[in-house]
């Protein structure tokens, strides 16, 4: 079997990497192709590298832009590139706009589609990961679905059994595989960090970055969270901007964007996770770090059900009363159905079946 994988952004290298191995292992020829949706070093080659994923066959280099204009450019780059490649099945992951991209071109040719992590919903149409979720679940061949929720949401949309896969969970495939060498690392020592003693932010999203109204609030929550428990926040390169000259609260200390590795050892380690990432509301889950999502509405509801994952949204009050509740709690791992480290595994026999 001849498979493109298609990756486009930070948390898609951490999916589609298990996935390549699986194919690669189960003897399909493989093509890996970089989007470029995120070209930034800082949340590019490192990525690669900590994940042990081989250089790219083919780069896009759609760059940043509009959801019209990224869509326009992958879609008029990716053309040629799969007449001349003629796949058996193009593998795509997750929700950016590169995926939508990607999915639309390959609907229109003889190629299979295959979308890894299917199903999940959010249920608010306002945000373009759902938009993109629901258009490239519609044109999909094979839906690998992460959780029984997502399967469900499948169901109910009229998606035909036989096409929907619960395989359980690719990101987790990633942390099984490189937590021990995260934890074994110095990263912990060379930030001066002790286990336990303090916790993470993460915030990237355009309603929590974008109105300064609402960067504010948030940042208002945080400076009083971390009175209580000190935080650390790698700050990514959008939010990095949105910013400005705005000082961060005392106690909320600013890191650069981190490689795989490193981040995982600093979530690994942390007493509270505070996050708009949906990601880490499955990371944290697994580690079973208490996670507060700073969202009104999760697609990972399995994280709250079976998880360490509490929505908050964005008011100060109720963040910072959450923050305090999920201090007193012990840490419990937790793993859902097929969040066992082989989900690839089933992806691979499912595709290399077919």
């Amino acid at each position: 079997m001849d498979a493109v994988c298609v990756a486009a952004a930070r948390p898609n290298f951490m999916k589609v990497a298990p996935v390549l191995a699986a194919l690669d292992a189960a003897g399909a020829t493989t093509t890996l192709v970089h989007a470029g949706q995120h070209y930034d070093p800082e949340v590019n080659d490192v990525f690669f590298a900590d994940l042990g994923l081989r250089p790219p066959d083919h780069h896009l280099g759609s760059g940043s832009g509009s959801q019209a204009t990224q869509t326009a450019r992958v879609m008029t780059a990716f053309e040629p590139l799969l007449d001349r490649l003629a796949p058996d099945v193009v593998v795509v992951v997750g929700d950016v706009t590169a995926t939508l991209a990607v999915a639309l071109v390959t609907a229109k040719s003889e190629a299979r589609l295959a979308h890894v992590e299917a199903g999940l919903r959010s249920g608010n149409r306002s945000m373009p990961e759902e938009v993109n979720r629901l258009v490239v679940d519609r044109l999909s061949d094979e839906l690998f679905a992460p959780s029984p929720d997502a399967v469900a949401h499948l169901r109910a949309e009229g998606v035909p059994e036989e096409r929907v896969h619960l395989v359980g969970n690719v990101m987790v495939d990633s942390l099984l595989a490189n937590l021990g060498r995260a934890t074994a690392g110095p990263t912990l020592e060379d930030l001066g960090l002790v286990p336990g003693t303090y916790g993470v932010v993460t915030l990237h999203r355009p309603a929590n970055v974008d109105d300064p109204v609402v960067l504010d609030r948030l940042l208002d929550a945080l400076g009083r969270v971390a009175e209580r428990c000190p935080l650390v926040f790698p700050v990514h390169p959008r939010t990095r901007a949105a910013l400005g000259d705005r000082p961060l609260p005392a106690d909320v200390r600013p890191l650069p964007p981190l490689g795989y590795l490193d981040f995982l050892a600093v979530e690994a380690g942390a007493r509270l996770v505070l996050t708009d990432s949906g990601g880490l509301q499955e990371e944290t889950t697994v580690l079973g770090v208490p996670c507060l999502t700073l969202r009104d509405e999760t697609e990972r509801p399995v994280t709250v059900t079976e998880g360490t994952n509490e929505i908050v949204g964005r008011d100060p009050e109720r963040i910072v009363a959450a923050a305090e509740a999920a201090l007193e709690r012990p840490p419990a791992p937790h793993r859902p159905e097929g969040w066992d480290g082989h989900a690839a595994d089933r992806i691979a026999e499912v595709l290399c079946r077919a």
